[in-house]
């Protein structure tokens, strides 16, 4: 039985954790929005044209905000590493708010002209560089703040909530095509989850102020804060750096595949209606949240790399079949079950990346080496893998899409094949 200090302190661990994860739940909201909403309000941000150009400006826009992720996460993780991962949670959220604010406020294309499709870059340049710092010093603040023995499970509530800002996106959507019409949701519907955004945002603020930092930065703080969060340090540890890469690669462009793109693929290629795609969706992410813990806390029993390797084998092989299947459905339960075979293969990844990129740094670089390596890889690939599945189709080609897939994943196996088991050396119980 627990003691009553050890109850307290797990009592304490929890709240830190979600104190923690709702912010991030709120800053992927922000960011998912803009996808989710984005068959409504791209022909208000463009010129008129066919809807597959106009998707392709926004998607290319979507890409263009994954490029100030690396910006983000180098600025942002040598806060973090230097004034504290609190300090720089407490940032990022108010960065993110303030882009989701513009989008809402900004007048469409037929008022202002070429400078509409303008500040929608600029706001999502602002989202890109707070999303670039969130990813990497959220995963180091749950990871340092998880006890010994369960950082996998407790860890994995980064996808939890990351998954779950893009579920209440979704379900803003389905709410709003009930009691919206389709004029009303394309003319000014759209406007209405960024204000929600927004909103939320500026109450993860002060929620934010109030979690305590972890303990690891401050007794790092007490001996070589000076040196801490360079790039001058982040360099003595390269093959870390290269496996946050590696591990990365074919994990951000699944992800991204699986989760944002797929809407759309659903909607233009297998011909499935706008409303029966977003309960897809829905449904099928709500079950994705509730694997991410499971398949984190088995990490803890059976290691890291299984579930690595699990992703690696399964996506290479079965990418491409299971989009050469969907394309030829018409039927929404048989394009549900195709994305929820994609989404347990990707869980692999997802469920215990953060823990992985975490144990491979010491604290004093752990943010940065988290953060910066990853937003670099999910520039160039996470963030374009829309663009280039839209790009394709747009020239008759959409099926490369799914070897291209296939391709990254592989990649990324050969990487998983290689390492060693990041649990037994862990840095973070290194450091501890």
């Amino acid at each position: 039985m627990k003691s009553s200090a050890e109850r307290a302190n797990s009592r304490r661990i929890t709240a830190n954790i979600f104190k923690g994860s709702v912010g991030n739940l709120i800053e992927w909201y922000d960011w998912y929005v803009y996808s989710a909403f984005a068959v409504y309000f791209s022909a208000e941000f463009f010129p008129k044209g066919d809807p597959t150009s106009q998707l392709l400006n926004t998607a290319a826009i979507f890409a263009v905000g994954f490029l100030m992720r690396p910006i983000g996460s180098l600025i942002m993780g040598r806060y973090a590493d230097r004034h504290g991962r609190r300090a720089a949670l407490t940032l990022s959220i108010t960065i993110m708010a303030a882009g989701s604010l513009v989008i809402a406020l900004t007048p469409s294309y037929q008022s202002i002209g070429v400078l509409a499709p303008i500040i929608l870059v600029l706001a999502r340049l602002l989202q890109g560089i707070s999303l670039g710092g969130e990813y990497g010093t959220s995963a180091t603040y749950l990871s340092e703040m998880a006890s010994s023995g369960r950082r996998g499970f407790y860890s994995s509530f980064q996808y939890v909530t990351l998954v779950a800002g893009q579920l209440v996106a979704l379900g803003v959507q389905i709410i709003l095509q009930q009691i919206l019409s389709e004029s009303d949701m394309n003319s000014w519907g759209w406007r209405i989850p960024f204000v929600i955004g927004a909103l939320g945002a500026l109450a993860v603020l002060w929620l934010r102020r109030t979690m305590d930092e972890s303990e690891q930065f401050e007794k790092m703080k007490t001996t070589n804060s000076e040196s801490a969060g360079t790039l001058k340090i982040l360099v003595k540890y390269p093959k870390a750096v290269l496996t946050v890469v590696g591990l990365t690669l074919g994990g951000t462009v699944a992800f991204y595949t699986y989760t944002t793109y797929l809407q759309k693929f659903m909607v233009n290629t297998v011909g499935l209606e706008k409303e029966q795609v977003s309960w897809i969706n829905f449904m099928a992410l709500l079950i994705f949240i509730v694997l991410q813990p499971l398949a984190g806390g088995l990490s803890d029993r059976i290691g890291r790399r299984p579930l690595l390797m699990g992703f690696g084998i399964f996506g290479t092989l079965l990418t491409v079949p299971l989009f050469m299947l969907m394309e030829k459905t018409d039927s929404p339960m048989a394009a549900f079950l195709l994305m929820m075979v994609g989404l347990v293969i990707v869980t692999g990844y997802t469920s215990i990346n953060a823990i992985v990129k975490a144990e491979l740094f010491p604290t004093k670089i752990r943010a940065l080496g988290v953060g910066f390596p990853y937003a670099i890889t999910v520039a160039v690939f996470g963030g374009t893998a829309e663009f280039i599945a839209l790009w394709l189709k747009n020239i008759g080609h959409e099926s490369l899409f799914y070897y291209y897939v296939a391709a990254c994943i592989a990649v990324s196996l050969l990487v998983y094949w290689r390492m060693t088991e990041s649990s037994k050396e862990s840095k973070i119980e290194a450091d501890e």
